[in-house]
């Protein structure tokens, strides 16, 4: 049996840079909001059970925040949270060290602000990462040009 994939925890960032003067609830946005395009876009597995769906709804709904959800989820990212194409994804982009997701998130909504626990919890940034992690699924599944993905289609 293999080790599930921890994309994030919230508590590796109250252990890291997380800066004192924060309510602990901005630990969750960064994540959140991935996980909240996450649901928006149905990747999301069966781990999200009956006593989750009102989340999921609430989310779609507008009325409760990807970070909220992710804080329901006891601030755990993992794969089992996701369908298989999710979890590809989310193993190309969401990756810390190698994906451009922090780089992307950094780039639309941590300019002028003293670190990226800064980036305030509403649907406008939310809107505005979205279209950017829209482009990079696009990409990624080869549907632009220059996406990896199309590399490996039959020309015709």
């Amino acid at each position: 049996m293999t080790e599930p994939i921890v994309y994030d925890k919230a508590k590796y960032h109250y252990d890291g840079d997380f800066p004192a003067d924060l309510e602990p609830e901005q630990g969750f946005v960064h994540a959140g909001m991935f996980l909240g395009w996450i649901i928006d876009h149905d990747l999301y597995s069966d781990w999200f059970g009956p006593e989750m769906r009102g989340y999921i709804s609430a989310f779609k709904n507008r009325e409760m925040t990807g970070a909220k959800v992710f804080e329901a989820c006891d601030g755990v990212l993992v794969d089992d949270m996701l369908t298989d194409e999710g979890n590809a994804f989310a193993r190309d982009y969401f990756d810390f060290e190698r994906g451009k997701y922090l780089a992307d998130y950094s780039e639309l909504l941590t300019r002028g602000l003293p670190s990226m626990y800064h980036v305030a919890d509403t649907w406008p940034n939310y809107e505005k990462l979205k279209r950017r992690i829209d482009q990079r699924y696009r990409e990624w599944k080869g549907e632009t040009p220059g996406g990896w993905r199309s590399l490996f289609r039959k020309r015709r």
